[in-house]
């Protein structure tokens, strides 16, 4: 009982981390451009984000939901959003590593190496894991209107 209590609660303070820092270096660049949060790399290991292949994105691309309000959405050049309750924490773009991860950019650059600021997708694609909360989230099915 006292490991699951311990685990629930470093869940929450990594949890809270995350959010604490997504709030963090945020802003406006000069040419009115907004910034995402850092991932902790410092602006000097940034290298330009890799040409993105949409078949290398596909199983990502989608909104992908959890249960704290919140959702990754991706689209096929590789760009996507963190958001909760209505807040961006995150945006900019998913940059495949092989085997079902993601790396996430980070004030417009790569931070080169596999971050706590990425996802890893289940064997079949079916659940997306993000690394900095360690929390799951479903893929959303996308419902037809009627026309």
């Amino acid at each position: 009982m006292i490991v699951r209590a311990r685990s629930t609660v470093l869940a929450a303070c990594a949890a809270a981390t995350v959010l604490a820092l997504g709030g963090c270096g945020g802003g406006t660049k000069a040419d009115g451009a907004a910034e995402s949060a850092s991932p902790g790399a410092a602006p000097a290991a940034l290298g330009p984000i890799p040409a993105i292949k949409p078949a290398d994105v596909k199983p990502l691309v989608g909104r992908w939901v959890g249960t704290a309000k919140d959702y990754f959405q991706f689209t096929a050049d590789g760009s996507g959003v963190w958001v909760r309750s209505g807040q961006k924490l995150w945006s900019g773009t998913a940059i495949p590593e092989g085997g079902g991860k993601y790396r996430f950019s980070w004030q417009g650059g790569d931070p080169k190496t596999a971050s706590y600021w990425g996802v890893s997708l289940s064997e079949k694609n079916t659940k997306l894991v993000f690394a900095g909360t360690n929390q799951t989230y479903t893929k959303a099915v996308a419902h037809k209107g009627k026309g």
